[in-house]
């Protein structure tokens, strides 16, 4: 595989290359991770890792920077305190930059929730901290856990790690054991290479389950990616990738599967055939994330500040999208697939509809990059109709931001992480949203009162947070090699 990674130079890193950023956690690009740093793995400090900690370290001065900015404007603002308190967690509804009536910007739905201009502060105590008698740790991974989904067909639980290995945990309904779980582990371990793990080559950074949830596609730095049944067996590896994977995800169908690649291309693969369909060759950098809107058409996004939407059987794109100024690392379709939302180092998200080149709103306030978004599951076509439909967007500046779509407004502004956040999902239901980040800690927020309604602290960064269908379990997975169920119920 090594002329696989040829085009990966040491120059790369001084420009911050995303293969080479991307190197421990993979689809999780620019990991800053600083917990690697204390667990001195030595087995993967390859190059890239001085030139992440420098990153670490520079992005640590600039938050305590920030932070301390943040405090000479509260004490100049006391009629905004609210006995508020630096370590607290608060939710900011932002009515002076949103200019519009309180009726529409003050609450999300409903006649609940706070009025414009208030500060609802929360403390994240005991009471919101989630117990242990409802977490369950699964122990396993021998590397850090960068991704992790549930099987939309019940209680399957598949994560993908650093390790060379995915593993598919079979989790029991109801209440999680206390603690970590003991005795034997009902768990499938999906060796991406004979022998030995922790082959760098061989981490897996991305999985998907098919909508009938009886077939797992995992994508590994390798460039391959393979389909495994639910009892553990490799249906087939699709090789023609020259680079690492970041994104893959299974059409609603199920007859195709869709991968985006470090090599700057995206596939299309015949599922029952096992062979590609068609490669699209339009980026001119790494494919960073890739998006279905139908069975047939998808959109992809890159380092090259560029968006496309592709058809299969189109040589050419059938839509551009250009006015990123930075790498586009999430493009996301909404739920009836009318529109389309991007987040960009360029520090802005942006919404953009088939009709038009540009874009359709330009979402400003965040601070610092954008590394995910998410749709609610609400508004028209879907389970939720009455619902509001919303926009989510997770950022380095520590900040996950709701956003009126129709507007173009920001709602509200959910500050209670401490360090960049990474993941974000919608619980089912439409009415609460989990958000991990680096800081260790998951929040899950109560989109009807604007706060934290609970909290998780684990011991180590996380990187992917996922609801399950029924919308009464979490899933986080975490740099210290773990997955953690949380039971949620209010």
């Amino acid at each position: 595989m090594d002329e696989d990674f040829s085009f990966l130079q040491p120059m790369d890193l001084i420009t911050k290359d995303v293969c080479e950023l991307r190197q421990m956690v993979k689809e999780k690009k620019k990991n800053l991770n600083g917990d690697r740093d204390k667990e001195n793995d030595v087995d993967r400090g390859h190059e890239i890792e001085h030139g992440r900690v420098k990153e670490k370290e520079r992005l640590d001065r600039e938050k305590e920077r920030e932070r301390d900015k943040e405090r000479v404007e509260n004490e100049k603002e006391p009629e905004k305190q609210h006995e508020s308190h630096p370590d607290k967690e608060m939710l900011t509804v932002q009515e002076e930059k949103v200019n519009s009536k309180p009726e529409e910007n003050g609450v999300l739905r409903g006649e609940k929730g706070p009025e414009p201009m208030d500060i609802a502060t929360t403390s994240a105590s005991q009471s919101f901290e989630i117990p242990n008698s409802d977490v369950t740790i699964l122990e396993g991974h021998t590397s850090e856990v960068c991704a992790c989904a549930w099987s939309p067909a019940g209680s399957l639980l598949a994560s993908g790690s650093g390790d060379s290995t995915a593993r598919i945990w079979t989790i029991a309904d109801g209440t999680s054991n206390s603690g970590a779980q003991n005795g034997p582990l009902n768990v499938l371990v999906l060796k991406h290479v004979k022998g030995r793990t922790n082959e760098k080559s061989k981490d897996v950074t991305t999985l998907d389950w098919n909508g009938e949830g009886t077939l797992l596609a995992t994508g590994s730095y390798d460039g391959q990616a393979r389909i495994w049944s639910t009892n553990g067996d490799l249906k087939c590896t699709l090789s023609k990738h020259k680079g690492p994977i970041f994104s893959l995800k299974w059409n609603k169908k199920g007859d195709y599967l869709l991968t985006g690649s470090c090599d700057k291309t995206a596939i299309v693969w015949d599922v029952k055939t096992e062979e590609w369909k068609q490669q699209f060759e339009f980026h001119s950098g790494p494919t960073l994330d890739v998006d279905w809107r139908n069975n047939v058409s998808f959109a992809t996004s890159s380092t090259d500040n560029m968006i496309y939407v592709c058809k299969i059987g189109e040589n050419r794109p059938i839509k551009t999208f250009a006015g990123h100024q930075g790498e586009v690392n999430c493009v996301k379709w909404d739920p009836t697939g009318s529109l389309l939302a991007s987040c960009s180092d360029d520090v802005t998200a942006k919404i953009w509809n088939m009709k038009q080149d540009k874009y359709v709103h330009d979402l400003r306030e965040h601070s610092k990059e954008i590394y995910t978004i998410r749709w609610s599951p609400t508004g028209s076509g879907t389970n939720n109709p009455n619902q509001q439909l919303i926009l989510a967007s997770a950022s380095f500046d520590s900040t996950v931001k709701l956003w009126d779509v129709e507007l173009g407004k920001l709602l509200y502004s959910l500050n209670g992480h401490r360090e960049p956040v990474y993941s974000l999902a919608f619980s089912p239901n439409g009415e609460y949203l989990a958000s991990g980040s680096l800081d260790k800690s998951m929040h899950i927020w109560s989109l009807k009162e604007g706060k934290i309604v609970k909290t998780y602290t684990g011991n180590g960064g996380i990187f992917e947070v996922c609801w399950n269908k029924e919308g009464d379990k979490i899933a986080a997975c975490f740099a210290n090699h773990t997955v953690c169920v949380l039971d949620f119920r209010m």
